[in-house]
């Protein structure tokens, strides 16, 4: 009998677990499907299995808003934008200024204040300078000088620590980059921002102001695609991470005037010249040039594709090298290529003026100059 009872409990649990795990499918998996069937579908009993569906495999899309303030991708750098005041000292004969004050941008480049700018924020040199700063402040300043390479501008006044404005590495920039601009040329002390694209590095862009290069002044810039820039001229270029890449600056080419910004990497070696008090050391050699390329090579049958071909659009002579210059001097004439300064090789990333500006007056250099197809060694006196 207790057989026939152990055996009867078995059967009902068999029945129990057999009969629930296929409950489970059949709620799970089987209904479900039957529900999703144009067959089934129609019957109230089977639209409840679909009431409940939970979805298991789930794609979600995050989206990332990129930062759109431009004040607080350059908020490190805002408080080390400076405004400059320039005030002509001459007057006219009732006593009044005949010219009058003029406001330039300018940054903070030493926490003991040593400000930079561009040329442009010069009025002269016996003007007198006034620096406004982000805290309300103003100083007197002095202008320490002008770099006659860059054309940057530099003055100090009495203070200390000051926010001091973060370069970062220009070489690592590309054409495509979204930047930013900083201005503050008003009336008050205040900060505009502009955002645009680096357009492209120019390597034979040269700051001569004229057709052709001149071997005493910077060569290479970026250029980009703002609207307008003369409102940001000697104020800083950023990029999207906060760092200072370049100087915005401008020459005037057949009265027209061109902007540029002069990248951080130049911009921190005058930097060092003129902490130094070193500028008015700058080497000079003193003849135009045209920057060999090789589309220029193929163009006018050159057998080289780099260098710096001294030339004059008229041919003569006296204008492709200036009278009384260390190059006049030195025996260079017009047709002649500068291929190498002291063994480096001129290119479009290592320009004549790039090298020169490495050395300083009085210092002794050898050229490798290709004149009527034959290299010849010269040696100059800076």
């Amino acid at each position: 009998m207790r057989k026939i009872i152990i055996k009867k409990t078995l059967i009902i649990l068999t029945i129990i677990i057999f009969g629930g795990v296929g409950g489970i499918m059949a709620d799970r998996y089987i209904f479900p499907y039957l529900s999703s069937t144009s067959l089934f579908s129609k019957y109230a009993f089977f639209k409840k299995f679909t009431e409940d569906v939970t979805v298991i495999n789930k794609t979600e899309q995050v989206y990332v808003k990129e930062e759109t303030s431009l004040s607080k991708i350059a908020s490190q750098i805002s408080s080390s934008v400076v405004n400059i005041i320039s005030i002509p000292q001459s007057q006219n004969k009732k006593g009044a200024t005949d010219v009058l004050p003029m406001n330039g941008t300018g940054v903070v480049i030493t926490s003991d204040g040593i400000i930079m700018s561009y040329i442009s924020a010069v009025i002269s040199e016996s003007s007198k300078y006034k620096v406004l700063m982000s805290d309300n402040n103003n100083y007197d300043a002095e202008l320490l000088g002008i770099d006659s390479f860059s054309n940057l501008a530099f003055f100090k006044i009495n203070a200390s620590n000051l926010p001091v404005i973060p370069f970062g590495n220009s070489d690592d920039s590309r054409p495509g980059e979204k930047i930013i601009v900083i201005g503050n040329n008003l009336d008050s002390y205040s900060n505009r921002y502009a955002s645009g694209l680096l357009s492209t590095y120019n390597p034979t862009f040269n700051l001569s102001g004229k057709a052709l290069s001149f071997s005493d002044k910077l060569e290479g810039v970026f250029q980009s695609d703002f609207y307008s820039m003369k409102d940001y001229v000697g104020g800083p270029l950023i990029d999207y991470t906060g760092q200072v890449i370049g100087i915005v600056g401008s020459i005037e080419k057949n009265s027209t005037p061109e902007y540029f910004q002069i990248p951080s990497s130049k911009v921190k070696d005058v930097i060092d010249k003129a902490i130094k008090k070193d500028m008015s050391n700058n080497a000079a050699l003193g003849a135009y040039y045209i920057p060999i390329t090789k589309s220029y090579a193929l163009s006018n049958n050159l057998n080289v594709d780099k260098g710096a071909l001294i030339f004059s659009s008229s041919g003569q002579q006296g204008l492709a090298i200036i009278t009384g210059s260390v190059a006049q001097k030195a025996g260079l004439q017009i047709k002649d290529i500068i291929k190498s300064v002291n063994g480096q090789e001129i290119d479009l990333t290592n320009s004549l003026p790039d090298i020169l500006y490495r050395y300083k007056k009085g210092d002794e250099i050898e050229l490798v100059v290709i004149r009527n197809q034959q290299e010849i060694n010269i040696k100059v006196n800076l």
